[in-house]
């Protein structure tokens, strides 16, 4: 593999930085927290108009067609800007469960108003047992219908239509459908809302495709550590420049040892986070065989480390780090949330070990 971004995945990535930073500033990401949804009509066309919202899916159903390497850089600094709204509900949850598992039909249903930007959905996995493992999925159809809780699902409330995990298949429920109700819930991040979903005899289309949950859940898995990457570098850039700023006994902060430290750990962290989400994305792109466990490393290492670099952060800081006024904190909420959400370090070391020493020979595709 190459060590490097290409020409291109790098102008993609320095593209990316000047459009969030132009077009949702703090002042805008403070704005849109405050809001019931997080989300901006405006800005949702804009991201749109980039490509943004087809960036991993085919051209034939109105996508960019590039990898999944080019979807991480873009995580990265949706990251970096703390984007509040669907991007990451609709495009890396719902979008690859579609790609994954839709027949070509449902995914020119779909998939296609996704890409144009037209629509916004979510995926629903999560239920009272909090596990991410699909084999945990209780919810069964009947008569094509689905009935049951689903928890934590990001966005629900401006979705057109929701992807459903279920026992015996992936579905696609219209938001507006007979028997489903939407009650927001309490989280951490306040740029990505949350909502429990209620089924109660909701008809459901099945997606007829050959595939599975678990390559899409890989793909959402490694956007996401790249997310948190993101963040991390952000926080870490806000902690530089405090320490250089920030004058204590006549001298700044960072002339001491101690703040050296903390802010020298919390870019080993950063660096480290990064290199694991680029392996296991480019793992990923090419099928290799390790690619399930690079993605599971990825997530464990990101999710950690997000935490400690927010605490590092927020140390270095001391009581500024706590204000409001402060934006250090909502990358913390934010790193917080991404810790547990596709699986908490946890997790994905239980995982590690049971591809590497239950199953040897599991590919990318496993779960």
């Amino acid at each position: 593999m190459q060590f490097g971004l290409s020409e291109s995945q790098q102008i993609l990535k320095d593209n990316a930085r000047k459009f969030f930073a132009g077009e949702c500033s703090m002042a805008e990401v403070r704005r849109l927290m405050e809001t019931d949804t997080a989300y901006d009509r405006a800005l949702w066309s804009k991201m749109a108009e980039q490509g943004f919202t087809g960036i991993i899916f085919p051209e034939e159903y109105g996508g960019l067609g590039l990898g999944k390497v080019e979807l991480i850089l873009l995580m990265e600094e949706m990251g970096y800007g703390l984007l509040p709204g669907p991007f990451f509900a609709t495009v890396v949850l719902a979008g690859t469960a579609l790609d994954a598992c839709g027949s070509s039909e449902q995914k020119k249903k779909y998939l296609e108003p996704i890409c144009a930007g037209q629509a916004r959905s979510t995926l629903a996995v999560l239920e009272a047992g909090a596990s991410w493992d699909p084999a945990d999925i209780h919810i069964t159809s009947a008569n094509g219908k689905l009935s049951g809780a689903k928890l934590f699902v990001p966005d629900a409330a401006v979705a057109d239509f929701i992807v459903v995990a279920a026992r015996d298949g992936v579905f696609v429920v219209n938001a507006k459908a007979a028997g489903l109700s939407l009650k927001p819930m309490h989280g951490m991040d306040l740029t990505r809302k949350l909502y429990s979903v209620e089924l109660s005899n909701t008809p459901a289309e099945k997606l007829g495709g050959a595939g599975d949950l678990a390559p899409a859940l890989n793909v959402a898995t490694v956007a996401l550590a790249a997310e948190l990457t993101g963040g991390m570098q952000r926080t870490l850039d806000l902690t530089v420049q405090y320490a250089k700023t920030r004058k204590q006994f006549g001298q700044p902060i960072g002339s001491f040892q101690a703040v050296q430290h903390q802010c020298s750990d919390m870019y080993l962290e950063t660096e480290s986070s990064r290199s694991a989400a680029y392996y296991a994305a480019w793992a990923l792109q090419e099928n290799t065989a390790d690619a399930a466990i690079a993605v599971s490393i990825a997530k464990m290492y990101s999710s950690d480390a997000g935490r400690t670099v927010g605490n590092r952060g927020i140390q270095v800081h001391g009581g500024m780090g706590f204000t409001w006024e402060n934006d250090l904190h909502l990358y913390y909420r934010r790193a917080k949330s991404s810790e547990t959400a596709l699986g908490d370090g946890t997790f994905h070391r239980e995982r590690i070990a049971r591809l590497t020493i239950d199953k040897p020979a599991t590919t990318a595709k496993s779960a």
